[in-house]
C-alpha cells in the first residue's frame, strides 16, 4: 500500500494545493474535499496572475482557452495551460501549470 501514497506518486511542491494535499496519505482521501480546497485556494489567488471568469472559475491569464471549451466551477486552470477546442471540464478540477486539456 506504500506505493499508493500521495508522496510516492506526486511531487506536491509542484502544485498550488501542496499544503492541502499534504494532510492526506492517499489520493482517494482528497476527493471528498477537493471542492473546498479549490474554493479556498481560489479566494487567495493573485488578480495579477488569475482572472475569475465565472462562478468559482479561476483561469491564469497566461492560459489559452478555446472559445468552444466548457468549464464549470469550481475550477482552477494553471499558468501556461492550454484548454483546447471542445474540451469539457465539469467542476471540482484543479488543473496544474503547463497542462494540455483536450486534443
Amino acid at each position: 500500500m506504500e506505493q499508493c501514497k500521495l508522496c510516492e506518486n506526486y511531487t506536491l511542491s509542484e502544485t498550488i494545493a501542496e499544503n492541502h494535499l499534504a494532510k492526506y496519505d492517499y489520493p482517494w482521501e482528497v476527493l471528498p474535499h477537493i471542492k473546498d480546497i479549490i474554493l479556498e485556494i481560489g479566494a487567495t489567488l493573485s488578480e495579477e496572475t488569475y482572472e475569475k471568469t465565472g462562478e468559482n472559475v479561476w483561469i491564469a491569464k497566461s492560459a489559452r482557452v478555446a472559445q468552444s471549451a466548457s468549464i464549470t466551477g469550481p475550477c482552477i486552470i494553471g499558468e501556461n495551460t492550454g484548454v483546447r477546442h471542445c474540451a469539457f471540464i465539469r467542476g471540482n478540477a484543479l488543473v496544474g501549470n503547463g497542462c494540455v486539456i483536450g486534443n
